[in-house]
């Protein structure tokens, strides 16, 4: 998003705004007249503005593969580090049970890291993707419910 993009609140803000602007008929509870084109290119520009907030989420979700595809090379190459020691000790019986309990612990503290790390990123992904899923329904219920004063105030002129 560029710097002279608004974001979607900012253009409900302004749709807001606008509604504040618009001159208020008398004893026609709470109707307004608004600047129809002005309202119709703020809508435009959200339209504009949606896609934008999805591409965002969808770098998330290749953010979070990203983040699970490193932990499994990590782990790999920590597992093929442990395995590689154990082989290289397998010339005496004390050394070859040595070498096998410390590959099993390495082995295992891998494992268990890959699933700390697997859960801390797979964690911090949801909670991106909650965050952006509350505020794109947010941003999305205000946009609804707009359009319905709009076109609720149309109707009311065109009675």
């Amino acid at each position: 998003m560029s710097n002279n993009q608004a974001t979607i609140e900012d253009l409900i803000d302004e749709m807001y705004d606008v509604l504040d602007k618009g001159w208020k008929m008398p004893l026609s509870a709470g109707k307004v007249f608004v600047d129809g084109d002005e309202v119709r290119q703020i809508l435009d520009e959200i339209k504009e503005e949606i896609p934008a907030e999805v591409r965002q989420a969808k770098a998330i979700v290749a953010d979070r593969t990203q983040i699970i595809n490193e932990a499994n090379r990590e782990a790999e190459t920590i597992v093929r580090v442990a395995e590689e020691k154990a082989k290289a000790m397998v010339n005496q019986d004390e050394i070859v049970r040595q070498a096998q309990q410390k590959a099993n612990e390495l082995i295992a503290q891998a494992q268990q890291k890959f699933k700390e790390m697997r859960k801390a990123s797979s964690d911090y992904v949801d909670d991106l993707m909650r965050r952006a899923d509350e505020s794109l329904s947010e941003q999305l219920a205000e946009l609804r419910k707009t359009r319905q004063s709009i076109k609720a105030s149309q109707r009311n002129l065109q009675s």
